[in-house]
């Protein structure tokens, strides 16, 4: 039976990069019989656009049906201007909790073939192997009350709620530890326990959780050391569990060990496996429409949805096993060129990953 696959170009880089992904699943159907159905749809500042919403009420019954979600990426100057809550970033945060998309995944990989792009040494980043598991649909970014205010006094003021209840941080410490259990059996919670109430009880329910892993060590790191380590000494993790703030910063911070954020994929999981995938950069306008952005990180983002969504573990490693061949024939965008390779576009890198994928 076949699978639905949401496919949502977004903004900016978005529909170039995207276009690149769906060659490769439309390869994978043709020539190693996988079984999907695509559908396309608008989030972000396209749908605002088209239908005056981020997330118009087309896309929610498209994305409730479909198995998977592949989005490429929203936003960009031409919105900013806008009331917020049409914002396209609105449309990212409304679809994330519709669906109930608790769980963010982001792997920061270093790539042998690219450790000469990484802005440390060799040394400190070759064989970078990090799995960041983000709370997604709690935190400062969802919680009530939040706004902007004038006191007494006529000066404005901003507040926003930072929240977790209980519930929400034992089925994200369940899936960083269940990740854990798949790799080296480590996990460290980033907090700021010795200021933060709401890190108080993240580090207490961490510890009641860990109980349930005995073969999983578990450690605690204040998110400001967290962050000097990740640049000082980054393969002392194995798995990061952290909120939806904190996650968001580190692991943009993990990406760029890698030597590009353009190489980096992230899921984004509900209870039951069901994902949307995407990578974990913007939607670079400036480069928009020039055909030059990097699509690896879509395209790994599809190497996820086989492995997490649709259970297709031997496709997921032939993409993959695609991109190093690829790297190896020494082809890069421009993000990731060094002296002595070969400067792609876009359409090229993708099309050099379909090829490389028999």
């Amino acid at each position: 039976m076949s699978k639905k696959i949401l496919v949502l170009p977004g903004d900016g880089i978005g529909p170039e990069i995207v276009a690149e992904a769906v060659k490769v699943l439309e390869a994978l159907r043709r020539d190693f019989g996988l079984a999907v159905e695509l559908e396309s749809g608008l989030l972000g500042g396209c749908a605002v656009d088209a239908h005056g919403q981020p997330y118009p009420e087309e896309t929610r019954r498209l994305a409730r049906a479909a198995d998977a979600i592949l989005l490429g990426a929203v936003g960009g100057p031409k919105w900013e201007a806008i009331e917020r809550p049409l914002r396209p970033e609105r449309g990212l945060l409304a679809i994330r909790a519709d669906l109930e998309l608790f769980a963010n995944l982001r792997p920061a990989i270093l790539y042998p073939q690219l450790a000469a792009a990484s802005a440390l040494k060799p040394e400190v980043v070759s064989g970078l192997d990090i799995m960041i598991v983000r709370e997604l649909t709690g935190d400062i970014y969802f919680g009530q009350p939040r706004g902007i205010r004038t006191l007494d006094s006529g000066e404005r003021e901003g507040f926003n709620t930072m929240v977790y209840r209980e519930s929400e941080i034992v089925r994200i410490m369940r899936a960083a530890f269940d990740a854990a259990m798949k790799r080296d059996r480590r996990v460290c919670s980033v907090d700021k326990a010795n200021v933060l109430e709401v890190s108080e009880l993240w580090r207490e329910i961490a510890q009641t959780v860990a109980a349930d892993y005995p073969e999983v060590s578990l450690s605690h790191m204040y998110v400001d050391n967290a962050a000097m380590q990740l640049v000082r000494a980054p393969k002392q993790f194995d798995v990061i569990v952290t909120g939806n703030i904190f996650g968001d910063i580190l692991s943009d911070c993990a990406a760029q060990l890698t030597g590009s954020i353009g190489m980096l994929p992230s899921a984004s999981l509900d209870a039951h496996g069901k994902g949307m995938y995407e990578p974990i950069h913007g939607s670079a306008p400036d480069i928009a429409g020039r055909g030059v952005a990097n699509p690896l990180a879509t395209i790994l983002s599809v190497a996820m949805l086989l492995r997490h969504t649709l259970n297709e573990p031997a496709l997921a490693e032939r993409i993959e096993r695609a991109v190093g061949r690829v790297l190896d024939r020494g082809l890069r965008t421009a993000d990731i060129a060094s002296e002595g390779t070969t400067r792609v576009g876009t359409a090229e890198m993708g099309g050099a990953v379909v090829a490389a994928l028999d």
